[in-house]
C-alpha cells in the first residue's frame, strides 16, 4: 500500500484527483491510502515522514506549494513531490526542491496515469533499497519495508522483521544513523520504528505491525 497526500485548495479539482487515484488503483491493481489537505499549512502541521507521494498544488491562499515543499524537504528528503499548477514558470524552482514532475491543469486521466506510474517507480526504487546487518557469523541484507522496528537491549540491537527477530551488536545511535534516510522515528531511548508499519498511536503506546510499544 502506498500513502499519498493530495494538497489542493480547489475542492472540485481535489475530488477529480481522488477519482483518478481510484481509477488507477483498479486498473493497476495497487492500493492507496490517501490523505487530503486544502492548504500547505495543513500538511505542514505536525508533518511526519509517512507519505510516499505528495501531489502538491502550487497556488494556495495561506502557504503555497513551493514554500510547503521547501519546509517538507528539510525533514523528508525522500518523499516524491509532484506539483499541480497551470503556470509552467514554476518548473525551475520546483526542481530545486527535488520535484519529480508537474501536473499541468487541466489534466486528463491519461496524463495523470503516466505521471503516477513514473512516481511509483521512483518510490519502489527507494523502498527496495537494502541495508546490510553484520552478524557474528556473516551478513544479512534486508529491504527497508521488511523492518518493523529496532530495539536496543544491553548493547545489542534487535531488529523485528517479517522474517522474525535478528540480533546484532550495536547502539541505537548507530541504527538511527543507518536508517536516517528512511521513514523511521525514534520513540524513546529504546526504540526506532518504521512509520510505514505504525497503525495506531494512543497516549504513550504505538502499535507497530501488531506489536504494542
Amino acid at each position: 500500500m502506498y500513502h499519498i497526500a493530495v494538497v489542493e485548495d480547489e475542492k472540485d479539482f481535489s475530488e477529480k484527483l481522488l477519482e483518478f487515484l481510484k481509477q488507477y488503483e483498479e486498473e493497476h491493481d495497487v492500493k492507496f491510502k490517501i490523505s487530503t489537505f486544502y492548504d500547505g499549512s495543513e500538511i505542514l502541521e505536525n508533518y511526519q515522514n509517512i507519505y510516499d507521494i505528495i501531489l502538491l498544488d502550487i497556488e494556495m491562499p495561506k502557504v503555497n506549494g513551493m514554500d510547503a515543499a521547501e519546509q517538507i524537504r528539510k525533514v523528508d528528503p525522500d518523499v516524491v513531490l509532484m506539483f499541480i499548477t497551470n503556470m509552467a514558470q514554476y518548473a525551475i524552482r520546483g526542481y530545486s526542491v527535488g520535484a519529480l514532475d508537474f501536473i499541468m491543469k487541466p489534466v486528463t486521466y491519461y496524463t495523470f496515469s503516466m505521471k503516477m506510474t513514473r512516481a511509483l517507480k521512483r518510490v519502489q526504487r527507494k523502498v527496495q533499497a537494502p541495508i546490510v546487518l553484520h552478524l557474528s557469523d556473516g551478513i544479512k541484507t534486508l529491504e527497508i519495508k521488511q523492518i518493523y522496528y529496532v530495539e536496543v537491549q544491553n548493547r545489542m540491537l534487535h531488529y523485528y522483521t517479517n522474517e522474525g527477530e535478528i540480533v546484532v551488536r550495536g547502539t541505537l545511535q548507530s541504527a538511527e544513523e543507518m536508517l536516517k534516510p528512511y521513514p523511521f522515528a525514534k520513540c524513546n531511548h529504546w526504540y526506532i520504528v518504521n512509520l510505514k508499519h505504525v497503525s495506531e498511536v494512543r497516549k504513550m503506546t504505538a502499535v507497530v505491525a501488531g506489536h504494542e510499544l
